[in-house]
């Protein structure tokens, strides 16, 4: 069981970690106040992704609190796409790129408990040029799909659109 803490996101991942934070080989981040994964935001999510070599996908087991309440007792569907625009987004990591979300849709097939333990899993579709096709899904700890997402990501340079953010 994963305890949840007032206002935050409880994760418990193995310390190998491929999927934390914007940074790439290339570019280095000063600080991440990212809603979903930065450590530096004291009012984000904080999500922390692993990479499972053979599954080919991102990982990151989470549990809910009363924070991110929609319907009683559920997430709010905000929130929902939230992490899943988080997983997604992490797979560019996978070829090196900084690529921002141009669009997405999100499936909302069943309420998503809070104070359960949940995961989130994404992977890569294709990728096309700078377009980079992705999918992600909330399960349950039965392995049920309660959300699931598709989005299209586009490669950009960070240095051109980031620099005064960005360290080189």
């Amino acid at each position: 069981m994963l305890p949840t803490l007032s206002g935050k996101i409880k994760t418990q991942m193995p310390k190998k970690s491929l999927g934390h934070g914007h940074s790439t080989r290339w570019v280095r981040m000063q600080k991440n106040y990212c809603f979903g994964c930065g450590r530096n935001n004291p009012e984000g999510m904080r999500l922390k992704f692993t990479y499972d070599d053979q599954r080919k996908r991102f990982v990151c087991r989470f549990r809910l609190s009363k924070r991110y309440t929609g319907p009683p007792g559920h997430c709010h569907g905000g929130i929902i796409a939230t992490i899943l625009d988080e997983a997604m987004g992490k797979v560019n990591k996978l070829r090196q790129v900084v690529a921002l979300t141009s669009s997405m849709t999100v499936d909302f097939l069943k309420p998503v408990p809070l104070n359960q333990p949940l995961r989130v899993e994404s992977r890569e579709l294709r990728v096309r040029g700078r377009y980079h096709t992705h999918e992600a899904e909330i399960l349950n700890r039965e392995d049920e799909v309660l959300a699931r997402s598709k989005g299209l990501f586009v490669a950009i340079d960070p240095h051109k659109m980031f620099a005064k953010f960005v360290d080189r």
